[in-house]
């Protein structure tokens, strides 16, 4: 977030990103193209007169001066030598480029002249060229903004992996239908995923870790649609599990039906392991209010979404226990808000319980101050891990003039700057520990 980087222009600046960049063309010259011109044979009949001109006075030059003889390098007479004392001449293409050294000074004009004549025509002819042939669009080569600058991180880019499809000989003809459709898609994808809970366990803070003895699937009836597996752990507790969806958030619906179907089994289980890749921030703050159940939110690494990814990585890192974000909003007196992060609340797998985790482990937290429930926008953004020239400080070299340096210390703490209530009256903090998990906590101004 605090590396720089071009900017580029916008062909549709109202359009934002999808209406593409301005990129750099040339244009693509071809045989066929320069055959087609229709204004080389015109350029051609005005230019060459002054050529043939030019190259008249050069030969007359030459046999005045008696130039010593020459041996012609380009054409049907290479390697003959031409005598200039006996009335020899050069034609137009055996004329050399570079001023031969024991040819007499005061034949250097003539031989500018002509290379002048002959240089006016061939620019005049390249120009002509180039504008009748098709342009094409370096697409590597986006034109960028001198007058901007882009404080980012590198862009990543996420994609859905591509179906796999076979020949005809190899397809298979159509299946007769049964209940079997209902565990395709993203029902296998969860037999994955608690095939790997199983073995890899959950990490914890510090080394800790929930490791499960046994997890089975739970039936796909209506009354269990948002609950996938239950189990115990090593130390007996029984558990039930929800994975979140394949490529979205996990929301706040599904954390409201979970805990309903839970409260249905028998016996009733100790604790609710919500699994997901994202958690919708209000599902999340659902999670860390629950009440009479330990309910967990386990963030999932997304090298789970690829088959290569996840055989080639280590079991011990797919699930990561995630901690509640521990934030305090004071108001000033002048009617401004200031924010403080103490860390993250983590569960202790020893304890059972939550316990404080300090600020010292917070890699980055970021503020948005008029929260709209859609989407998080970082109008403060601090490194409290960051060292000497890192985080912000990194800026210092490339946007000096616009830096306001006074401010990069409170930039690397944990209380933020001052800030007034926005429209929405609504607040959001983003925490990353230095293990890269993240919440996110909302909170209502009063």
């Amino acid at each position: 977030m605090t590396a720089s980087y071009d900017y580029y222009d916008l062909k549709y600046p109202q359009e934002g990103l999808k209406g593409g960049f301005i990129y750099k063309t040339v244009p693509h010259i071809t045989l066929k193209s320069i055959a087609n011109n229709p204004e080389i044979d015109t350029i051609y009949e005005q230019k060459h007169p002054a050529i043939e001109s030019a190259l008249e006075k050069l030969n007359q030059a030459l046999q005045h001066a008696k130039a010593p003889a020459f041996t012609v390098t380009e054409g049907g007479r290479k390697g003959q030598t031409l005598d200039f004392s006996k009335g020899d001449t050069l034609l137009e293409w055996e004329v050399p480029f570079d001023y031969p050294k024991n040819w007499p000074a005061n034949v250097q004009d003539a031989l500018a002249a002509f290379h002048s004549c002959r240089q006016a025509m061939q620019t005049q002819m390249d120009a002509s060229i180039a504008a009748h042939a098709d342009q094409e669009t370096l697409y590597d080569q986006p034109a960028i903004a001198r007058d901007k600058l882009r404080i980012t991180g590198p862009f990543t880019v996420e994609a859905v992996p591509f179906p796999s499809v076979k020949s005809l000989d190899e397809a298979d003809g159509p299946a007769e239908a049964d209940t079997s459709i209902a565990r395709t898609g993203e029902s296998g994808r969860q037999h994955q995923w608690r095939d790997e809970l199983l073995k890899a366990g959950i990490r914890g803070k510090g080394g800790q870790k929930l490791n499960f003895t046994d997890l089975e699937p739970l039936p796909t009836d209506e009354g269990m649609q948002h609950l996938h597996a239950t189990g115990h752990l090593d130390s007996g507790e029984r558990v039930v599990v929800s994975f979140g969806p394949e490529y979205g958030a996990l929301e706040q619906r599904q954390v409201t039906n979970a805990l309903t179907q839970a409260g249905n089994l028998f016996p009733l289980p100790k604790m609710i392991v919500f699994c997901a890749f994202a958690f919708d921030p209000e599902a999340a703050k659902d999670i860390d209010a629950l009440r009479g159940i330990t309910a967990l939110k386990a963030q999932m690494n997304t090298d789970l979404l690829t088959d290569d990814l996840r055989k080639a990585r280590a079991h011990n890192q797919s699930f990561w226990l995630m901690g509640q974000p521990e934030v305090e909003v004071r108001k000033t007196k002048n009617d401004q808000y200031v924010v403080e992060v103490h860390g993250f609340d983590y569960f202790d797998t020893v304890k059972g319980e939550l316990i404080s985790g300090g600020k010292k482990k917070i890699a980055m937290w970021a503020l948005d101050t008029d929260y709209d429930e859609r989407s998080l926008f970082p109008h403060q953004v601090f490194f409290p891990m960051a060292g000497r020239g890192e985080g912000w400080e990194k800026l210092k070299k490339n946007i000096r003039a616009e830096l306001d340096e006074s401010r990069l210390d409170a930039f690397h703490g944990t209380v933020s700057l001052p800030f007034e209530a926005g429209d929405n009256r609504k607040i959001a903090v983003k925490i990353v520990d230095d293990r890269g998990i993240e919440s996110l906590k909302v909170i209502p101004l009063g």
